[in-house]
């Protein structure tokens, strides 16, 4: 197959400079030997240094800006290899390794990959191009790193082309778990997915809502600020500002964009909690600005410098406020920290960064802790160049210690065992100690399998590459006058919240709350938001909530419904309550009074069946009908009292369709029988053989009363079939539910009303016929004056009914029944009944026979005087009569007839006096 030879050339400073680059090899910056060679790639260095103007030759720069936490993660690289060439895990087959300086510049980095890219064993780092790299062997077989995501991506896509594994103990992207992006690409820490989302947990069980960003323009800042942006709307949490500072301190515009974000920081007032996306050094800028402008604020750290030893130590960083930072969880790392004691004994012939460290020692030996740690930083490799005749063998056992970052330490060990035991894999079957046994992309395979032992927990890569192992919160808390780095909580990835190992982990962080920062005051219970003109659904104004609404909680975006109509809440509520239940009850006064009203109808009703039952054979009582007919007349009455009972207290089925129906035919019976009395009267007093001949016909008692109660009776019972009254809940009331009985059919209520009407009507007119009986014994003139009361109570109703509302509804109803069944039942039996007990010398045969007598006389000389009208024809005649009628004596002129005492006068012939004394006999039997 042919390929194309790509040489890597190294493009030097100058030729008498240690730390320039002669021939590939000094591209190196530490490296080791071994069967199988993994590569390494760290931003030892913070820059690359830069000419005054752009470079206008390929040229690759010194770095400056010696980073001692990342130099830790070189060292622990090379700890963990040397470990496992010390152990028995790979059986005999050692590890070398090749590490590079990145600078934190993805150039340079790219340089590296190159590098790594060369084919095993060439002499000129040739990189062959081809279409099938399946048997090719690189120089190295998986890489470490690198330390910032956007290097990772960069390279990552490089490596990609050999399909190389590479495994990051620090690069959190989000981007860099895709898969078909970055198929090579693992690392040993969660996702910047989880570490945002945490973020946003912490942020909003903190009670804040109205926060800053600041993070670095490049990828990982980028990125970072993107996925938290995302969590953060989720977890309702507005961002006042966001703040992008250059990628590179060697950028012009850095110092002025510092201050430009210290500026805001200090302008929102009411922002008092800053995250930062930054790496450390950039921190570092920004917190000395920050403290010169005594900005106080609640600092949330990301995972790049939350544990940063360098930037703790900063003078008066107390004075910031609180830090509050996500870190990634570390293991046991004392036997290398036992392998950094001794590290002095090391040789330093094949590790460039423990010269430039040793140099650097040697350099600022002089100073103090915190200076001394900025001088090994602000240190260039071009200003240890001058300083290089100077050197001599200074060792601070303490500093390399007190500076370590667990998480990163733990991380960087992880990926190299990961590497590792990928290796035993491929290594089961092979001879691993010829570096052509494998390739890569085997390697790879096998990486996507292999499960590690961490703190006696087996973890492995999930399908995306990434190892979800969680974070540790950390609180920086300042101790004996120290800033130390404390852990507050843990997070569970998985389960999305914090762990506290106890009370005092969570009552720190309850302390949190304390703090306000929000754009708007908290809405309390009972409040909602109302969103104002602002873009931020965080800045808005609190109203009270409506009627029937309620908010329990703070913050609330809107109010609940209260659950359904059977409960309310006032406005400005925090619950919802249960509405009264409003009915007619027993207790209620009203309802009393009513009841006591029924009870004397009722104890009314018994004394007239007393009265009558006493004076049964008297001519009052048989003349009211016979017993019979007042038992049935008294009854019904009693029913009606009766049926007032199921207006009152809660409705029930059997109330509503009882109470209509018990009143209705009740009502009937009542008046049925009141007709047939009055048909009876009529039909014995009436004098015209026509109308008595009529009544004689319809006069049927018992078939009448029978099919006028039966004809209700069917009414009610096609009612309570189709339409039956039922229990109705009324909420038209805001605050109460009034049950009440809705009568299921408005119209069959209506024609039930409206047949007792008819009744009632017949009942009228035959007794306003009968009006002008004898004047001790006028049933017809009080029945008659008990329809009338009927009929006026009933048209009152009406509209009495139609506009009343509210729990006394049924009241107006059993003041309607009341009414008209006191009316008919005063008209019908308490005249009768003062004659049985005040007038008893009247309620005697004799004296009754003389009443009929005496109205039987004067009926007849009536029926004579329109007798001679009609037969009178001349005026003469008339002339004549009227003389004579005037006269009164006892003569017949023409046909003019006359009555006289004793005597009744029927078609023209004068009966003597004992014929009307046994027409009144008659009428008196007849009645």
């Amino acid at each position: 197959m042919a390929f194309v030879t790509f040489l890597i050339p190294c493009f030097v400073i100058g030729t008498d400079i240690v730390f320039s680059c002669q021939n590939t090899d000094d591209f190196v910056g530490a490296s080791s030997p071994g069967d199988i060679v993994i590569g390494g790639l760290f931003a030892v260095h913070s820059e690359m240094l830069r000419p005054e103007e752009y470079p206008i030759k390929p040229v690759i720069q010194n770095c400056a800006g010696f980073e001692i936490q990342i130099f830790l993660q070189t060292l622990a690289m090379i700890h963990a290899i040397e470990t496992i060439n010390n152990s028995t895990l790979l059986s005999g087959v050692t590890l070398g390794y090749e590490i590079y300086d990145t600078c934190a510049e993805v150039t340079k980095a790219m340089a590296s990959a190159l590098r790594f890219l060369s084919k095993f064993n060439s002499s000129e780092g040739a990189v062959e191009f081809k279409c099938n790299y399946s048997d090719y062997i690189p120089r190295i077989k998986a890489v470490v790193g690198a330390s910032y995501s956007e290097v990772s991506m960069a390279v990552s896509r490089l490596l990609a082309l050999q399909l190389i594994p590479q495994v990051s103990p620090v690069s959190s992207a989000e981007i860099l778990s895709d898969k078909i992006r970055f198929p090579s690409f693992f690392r040993t820490i969660p996702s910047d997915f989880h570490q945002t989302r945490a973020m946003a947990h912490l942020i909003c069980e903190s009670g804040w809502n109205w926060i800053g960003v600041i993070a670095t323009d490049d990828d990982n800042g980028r990125l970072a600020l993107e996925s938290f942006g995302v969590q953060a709307m989720a977890n309702n949490v507005c961002i006042a500002f966001k703040e992008m500072l250059p990628a590179y301190l060697s950028d012009n515009t850095f110092h002025t964009k510092v201050d430009h974000a210290i500026e805001k920081i200090v302008k929102e007032t009411r922002v008092n909690v800053i995250v930062v996306f930054m790496r450390q050094f950039h921190v570092l800028k920004l917190f000395k600005k920050a403290i010169e402008r005594n900005v106080n604020k609640i600092w949330i750290a990301s995972d790049n410098w939350s544990s940063a030893v360098k930037i703790s130590t900063i003078p008066n960083i107390r004075q910031l406020g609180t830090i509050v930072g996500f870190g990634f969880k570390s293991g046991d790392i004392s036997t290398f920290q036992d392998f950094l004691r001794n590290l002095h004994e090391k040789p330093t012939d094949n590790n460039k960064f423990l010269d430039e460290y040793i140099t650097l020692l040697s350099v600022c030996a002089h100073l103090e802790y915190y200076d001394f740690q900025m001088c090994i930083s602000n240190q260039s490799q071009d200003d240890l160049l001058q300083n290089v005749e100077k050197k001599y063998q200074i060792w601070r056992d303490d500093f390399l210690n007190a500076n370590i970052e667990p998480g990163f330490i733990h991380s960087t060990a992880l990926a190299v065992y990961a590497i590792a035991h990928a290796i035993k894999g491929q290594c089961k079957d092979r001879n691993c100690k010829d570096p052509s046994a494998f390739t890569p992309w085997e390697l790879l395979e096998e990486l996507k399998k292999v499960t590690v032992i961490d703190d006696d927990k087996e973890i492995k890569f999930d399908p995306n590459g990434d190892l979800s192992t969680g974070y540790d919160v950390l609180l920086w808390k300042e101790i004996d006058g120290h800033m130390e780095i404390t852990t507050m909580a843990e997070y569970d990835p998985e389960k999305g919240d914090f762990i506290f190992e106890n009370e005092e982990k969570k009552k720190e962080f309850l302390d949190l709350k304390k703090v306000q920062s929000t754009c708007s005051q908290h809405c309390r219970p009972g409040q909602m938001k109302k969103v104002t003109e602002s873009p931020h659904t965080c800045c808005y104004e609190c109203v009270y909530c409506p009627e029937n609404h309620y908010s329990n909680q703070t913050d609330m975006d809107y109010c609940y419904r209260c659950s359904n109509k059977t409960y309310w809440a006032p406005i400005n509520s925090t619950t919802c309550y249960r509405k009264t239940i409003h009915f007619l009850a027993w207790s209620d006064w009203f309802a009393v009074f009513l009841l006591l009203l029924s009870a004397f109808g009722v104890v009314l009703v018994l004394s007239i069946s007393v009265i009558f039952t006493k004076n049964l054979n008297t001519p009052v009582v048989k003349a009211s009908g016979g017993l019979t007919v007042c038992y049935i007349i008294l009854f019904s009455h009693f029913l009606i009292f009766l049926s007032t009972i199921f207006f009152i207290d809660e409705p029930t089925e059997f109330k509503c369709k009882t109470r209509q129906a018990l009143f209705g035919i009740s009502f009937a019976l009542c008046i049925s029988c009141i007709l047939i009395k009055s048909l009876k009267i009529l039909l014995a007093f009436s004098f015209d053989p026509k109308l008595q001949n009529f009544l004689k016909c319809v006069y049927k008692p018992v078939p009448t009363v029978v099919t006028c109660t039966g004809i209700q009776v069917t009414i009610c019972t096609f009612w309570l079939i189709f339409r039956t009254p039922f229990v109705k809940q009324n909420f038209s009331i805001p605050r109460a539910i009034l049950l009440e009985c809705n009568e299921g059919s408005i119209v069959a209520f209506g024609i039930m009303l409206g047949y007792i009407a008819a009744l009632a009507f017949i009942c009228f007119i035959f007794a306003f016929k009968g009006r002008k009986l004898p004047e001790n014994y006028n049933e017809a003139k009080f029945i008659t004056f008990g329809m009338l009361i009927y009929f006026i109570a009933w048209i009152v109703f009406i509209p009495v009914y139609a506009t009343t509302f509210g729990k006394y509804l049924p009241a107006v109803e059993i003041i309607v029944v009341l009414i008209s069944n006191y009316g008919i039942l005063c008209c019908t039996f308490l005249p009768k009944c003062y004659i049985i007990i005040y007038k008893q010398e009247t309620n005697t045969k004799s004296a009754f026979l003389k009443m009929i007598y005496t109205y039987s006389s004067k009926s007849a000389g009536s029926v004579a005087v329109s007798q001679i009208s009609l037969d009178s024809k001349s005026s003469s005649s008339r002339a004549t009569i009227s003389d004579s009628c005037k006269s009164e004596r006892n003569s017949v002129n023409g046909n003019c007839h006359f009555q006289v005492p004793g005597q009744r006068l029927i078609k023209g012939k004068v009966l003597p006096k004992n014929s009307a004394r046994t027409m009144a006999r008659k009428r008196l039997s007849s009645i």
